[in-house]
């Protein structure tokens, strides 16, 4: 079921990030983050309320909170880089240093042991979603911004993860709200410089709140992941959703794939198979 959990959760993510990324082309990247962080802490409110849980130890709701720092500081970076049109530089990359620190961090001070199998799909995974990223590089003027906000981006997505996964799992949801009110918190001083660019359409900012929504989601998913199987694991899977953005922008926006990418693609499906089996 651990397995199948982080997929889930890859697939949300992915999802959000292309869509995501749509939105931020047509409004200022800073409304879309924000309003995103509200929709998601609705959610995620409503989600604590639903599923039981057990002691909420103030321990957990300080690693959600750790957790949501990272959320809005991945998601700035994250969507500041995605609205110069880069979605097959930016999410790669920050997907690419972001599980590379997170196992790094499960292995060397959590004391997670991943099996053969397991270690094998963590090695192809950092070279595959290299490639699908197209190698890191791009014949496109101001690729080199577009791969800083992929980097600023993968350290908000490793305290994302890893503060998450140490949350205990008798906190139940409640650690994925802590981090919503967290990453409001934190992505509210650049919200009050930009006040009148939260003023969207209103169809535009009900899409901001649902892909809010949909993260929060795709944190949830990940968190009763990484409860079930090894935090390592967890993160690996989960930050597979790169792919999808890329499948997504050749169906629905016509883009190219380069032989890179292709690559890269087979590589993130055959690691997928590895860390299921391991």
């Amino acid at each position: 079921m651990g397995p199948l959990l982080a997929l889930a959760s890859a697939v949300c993510y992915g999802i959000v990030d292309f869509a995501g990324g749509l939105l931020s082309r047509r409004a200022p990247h800073t409304s879309i983050t924000f309003l995103g962080q509200l929709g998601g802490l609705v959610l995620a409110c409503a989600a604590g309320l639903l599923v039981t849980a057990g002691t909420v130890r103030a321990s957990d709701l300080c690693w959600g909170a750790l957790s949501g720092v990272g959320s809005g500081t991945a998601m700035h970076f994250l969507n500041r880089g995605l609205s110069r049109g880069a979605m097959s530089v930016v999410v790669p990359v920050s997907a690419v240093t972001g599980v590379a620190l997170s196992v790094l961090c499960g292995v060397l001070a959590l004391g997670d042991r991943p099996g053969v199998l397991a270690w094998a799909g963590i090695v192809v995974t950092v070279p595959a979603l290299w490639l699908v990223a197209g190698g890191g590089g791009s014949d496109r003027e101001g690729a080199g911004g577009e791969v800083r906000d992929g980097l600023l981006a993968s350290a908000g997505v490793a305290v994302q993860y890893v503060a998450l996964g140490l949350a205990g799992p008798a906190a139940g949801l409640w650690p994925v709200a802590a981090g919503r009110v967290a990453a409001v918190l934190v992505l509210l001083p650049a919200a009050m410089r930009h006040g009148r660019r939260l003023r969207l359409p209103g169809g535009l900012t009900a899409q901001a709140l649902l892909v809010g929504a949909g993260a929060a989601l795709g944190l949830i998913l990940y968190l009763l992941a990484a409860q079930r199987q090894l935090l390592a694991v967890a993160v690996v899977l989960a930050s597979l959703y790169p792919a999808l953005p890329v499948v997504l922008g050749l169906a629905l926006l016509h883009e190219r794939v380069t032989r890179w990418q292709t690559a890269g693609l087979l590589g993130a499906a055959a690691a997928t198979v590895l860390l299921t089996l391991g």
